[in-house]
């Protein structure tokens, strides 16, 4: 996890021209921000920020991997390409607003640059971090999507005639496109929104249409600290971090651990004063840029990561305009949207945290646990799903008899 950042396997030299990785990089930003913006978006309004914040907080993370990228890709060589954390978004929408409001939670973000980039720096972190039983932590993270995969469900029940576009959309693009369901379905979302606007006669802001960065500045507790920094935290490195690193190491690329740390962490920490929760590696989105389509030549798909990088940078201009257009959405369309967005993260959370049969038990605890809400001593269901689940586990471990 520490190696030096050196592609495993000798480049294949195959000359050709720049369309392939340009048009990769292209396509990787515009499917990774439309896929999950509108998880972003919910998780930062259910800890407390307004609308103005929710669109700094979507501009500053867009910028600050969108740099990140520039960066690393233009160092290493390599594919390499980053996102703002969806499951950790997935965790704040569930989380909701902790005791000081918007300032306890941009303190939280803070916390977890600063855990990000201490990963990078302390060797110990990262090993302790793989200590954490994997079905456990996936278990935690299905626990906390449940409720918001639900949501397209319960729409249907309330709104079915704004709703039901969206999720028909989405159901015929994972049978033809899958890569392209939810920014389709995203698309369809926003026609249902342009028609409430024009019907209804919607007021929309010309000012709000513009990007601006909202300053806000922390504040510091120990129940923010608890309950949403450290299951934030967690999230981000079990579900993004490893994960990406993973899915470089398949396509022959060896990721340089300690510069994407301190980069994604001093990242993070740049943009939670302004409303950004985490960044990381990417990990599915990561597969545009690194594979296949990103050329032939493997040595040269490094340029797919660093133009998706300029291509975030253009879509962060246009981040505020989607926020001020949401905002007049119908209410449970944001909710839809997002949920299915995160179907997929779902099957595969759950997938993972019951592929082991002596880890089972243990994780449907964490599960449920994370799932039920529960609240106690003003921190949230994610901590004390992961700590419950880690008891269980202990109490049911069998122990090898000595011989």
């Amino acid at each position: 996890m520490h190696a030096s950042p050196t592609i495993t396997d000798p480049p294949v030299i195959v000359r050709g021209t720049l369309g392939p990785p340009i048009a990769a990089g292209i396509v990787t930003a515009l499917v990774g921000f439309t896929s999950s913006f509108a998880v972003v978006l919910a998780g930062l309004r259910a800890v407390g920020a307004n609308q103005a914040q929710a669109s700094s907080g979507l501009l500053a993370l867009t910028v600050t991997f969108g740099l990140g990228i520039l960066w690393l890709s233009w160092r290493s060589r390599m594919p390499i390409t980053l996102a703002w954390s969806t499951p950790g978004a997935a965790l704040l929408a569930s989380a909701g607003m902790v005791d000081g409001g918007w300032p306890a939670a941009v303190g939280a973000f803070l916390m977890v640059g600063v855990l990000i980039a201490l990963t990078g720096l302390v060797p110990i972190l990262g090993r302790l971090m793989a200590k954490i039983p994997t079905a456990l932590a996936q278990a935690m993270l299905a626990g906390v999507l449940l409720p918001l995969c639900l949501a397209p469900f319960q729409s249907l029940g309330t709104a079915p005639l704004l709703v039901g576009p969206v999720a028909l959309c989405w159901l015929i693009m994972m049978r033809f496109a899958t890569r392209w369901a939810v920014p389709a379905s995203l698309l369809i979302a926003l026609a249902v929104i342009g028609i409430h606007i024009v019907t209804d006669g919607v007021h929309i802001p010309a000012e709000g249409l513009l990007p601006r960065f909202d300053w806000t500045t922390p504040s510091f507790s120990l129940e923010a600290a608890v309950g949403l920094a450290l299951p934030l935290f967690i999230v981000t490195m079990a579900s993004q971090n490893i994960p990406g690193v993973a899915v470089l190491k398949s396509f022959g690329y060896t990721t340089p651990w300690r510069s994407s740390m301190i980069v994604t962490g001093a990242g993070t920490i740049a943009g939670a004063p302004f409303g950004g929760h985490a960044i990381n590696l990417a990990a599915l989105s990561a597969a545009l840029a690194a594979g296949e389509e990103a050329g032939k030549d493997h040595g040269r798909r490094w340029i797919a990561a660093f133009v998706s990088g300029f291509a975030y940078l253009v879509l962060a201009a246009v981040s505020a305009a989607l926020v001020t257009l949401v905002a007049a959405a119908p209410s449970g369309l944001l909710e839809a949207v997002a949920g299915l967005a995160l179907l997929g993260t779902l099957a595969s959370s759950i997938s993972s945290a019951l592929a082991v049969a002596q880890e089972r038990i243990p994780a449907c605890i964490t599960f449920l646990l994370a799932a039920s809400g529960l609240s106690f001593a003003g921190i949230g269901a994610a901590f004390w799903a992961l700590a419950g689940g880690i008891l269980v586990r202990w109490i049911l471990k069998v122990r090898e008899p000595v011989t």
